[in-house]
């Protein structure tokens, strides 16, 4: 019996049973383009990351207090002996004698949950800060329209704020915000500049932003409390370890710290951050990976039990194949083609498929297709169909003609 008619036998016997077919190959699509798009969203959370922090630029250095949490409101301290940033801190550190290779550095206060509103429109910027002039430049935060607040604002509490496109839009739509007056938390901030497009920074919206004089936050919104940043930039990207050295001998000396394992303060330059992100996003994407796999794996189940169904069912017609002379070889082989038929044709739409649902956006973050996922997904669902159909085919192959001819 030659391989074309052992073939043409395999696909007769899947289209006896169109449906339970469709059915078979739907769960194995389902597991690949699973894997192809969950992979893809880990792989577009690790980008979309790395590309904020290139953003930030490479000599940023971010110190972070540990009495309490980064990017809520203000934290205290918690225990006598861990002292909050402050904005002396800031000053000490734009020190240039005592840190030379220091360009600058700018506090952040935050404000949590602050509901900004104009007209009848209302938005919640996720950042919510105070901060001086120099913030822009150290975090690489430019402006597209409007201007930046000065120095001279930051000193007379001047009540003006740049904010970013997703707030803009919120707020006034598709009209002009600049030189609008909007109100958060009760307090008027005129509009002066908008910041230029960031996009969304891992899970967060990068564009919903809020920047306002350092001063006219305290007397408004927050009182004056601990900061929750400190934002420093080096000279260039060459001297980011000898800035960071410099940070910690002037904060150390401040916060009289003795032991370099007792500080109350971090750093976090964006080699660190880098590192850190990457590291959490390969576990995200391993993770999302294996959920995937699961549904794949399922799909493999689904072929066996098809095919033992398949071969209970034909039992009758296997034994007159034996009867006249088909080898056992080629019953194993027709049944191996079937379930490989499945999971082949299942892996191509499931490979199409994935490619489809990565062209949306997925909880807020824009898949990107790793290659290697999609090699991996296809020749894993084709192995799948060779290793579980193996015992249905084994087993078929091994009935005795005498008793496939009784079966009824």
């Amino acid at each position: 019996m030659s391989i074309l008619e052992i073939i043409r036998f395999a696909f007769r016997g899947l289209s006896i049973n169109r449906l339970r077919t469709a059915l078979t190959t739907l769960g194995i699509m389902i597991g690949v383009s699973s894997v192809i798009i969950l992979i893809a969203v880990g792989n577009g959370s690790a980008k979309s990351i790395q590309s904020s922090l290139d953003r930030l630029g490479t000599n940023s250095i971010q110190v972070r207090s540990n009495a309490g949490g980064f990017g809520g409101q203000r934290a205290r301290a918690s225990t006598a002996n861990v002292k909050p940033l402050t904005i002396l801190d800031a000053v000490a550190l734009s020190d240039p004698k005592q840190a030379p290779h220091v360009k600058q550095a700018a506090p952040i206060a935050n404000s949590n949950n602050t509901v900004c509103s104009f007209s009848t429109s209302t938005s919640t910027p996720s950042t919510f800060s105070g901060t001086w002039p120099s913030y822009f430049e150290a975090s690489n935060a430019k402006v597209s329209k409007g201007t930046y607040f000065t120095t001279e604002d930051v000193n007379q509490s001047r009540r003006v704020a740049v904010i970013g496109q997703t707030t803009a839009t919120e707020l006034f739509g598709t009209d002009n915000p600049l030189n609008q007056t909007i109100r958060c938390g009760g307090i008027p901030f005129t509009v002066i500049g908008i910041t230029e497009a960031k996009g969304s920074q891992g899970f967060q919206d990068g564009d919903s932003l809020f920047l306002a004089p350092i001063t006219a936050v305290e007397n408004s919104l927050t009182g004056y409390q601990a900061l929750s940043s400190i934002i420093v930039e080096a000279t260039s990207s060459t001297t980011t370890d000898l800035a960071q050295t410099e940070i910690q001998t002037i904060l150390d000396a401040r916060h009289k710290v003795k032991n370099a394992n007792s500080r109350d303060y971090r750093l976090f330059n964006q080699a660190s951050l880098l590192a850190t992100s990457s590291s959490n996003s390969q576990v995200f994407t391993v993770l999302l990976g294996a959920v995937a796999a699961i549904s794949l794996l399922v799909g493999g189940i689904g072929i066996t039990n098809i095919m033992l169904v398949t071969v209970i069912e034909r039992t009758r017609e296997i034994g007159i194949r034996k009867a006249i002379g088909a080898p056992k070889g080629a019953i194993l082989t027709q049944f191996l083609i079937e379930a490989t038929i499945l999971s082949l044709v299942g892996g191509l739409m499931g490979v199409a498929g994935g490619f489809i649902g990565s062209q949306f956006t997925i909880i807020g973050v824009k898949p990107v297709i790793v290659p290697a996922s999609v090699f991996l997904a296809f020749g894993v669902s084709v192995l799948i169909g060779l290793f579980f159909g193996g015992y249905p085919a084994s087993r078929a192959a091994s009935l005795r003609p005498i008793e496939a001819l009784r079966h009824e």
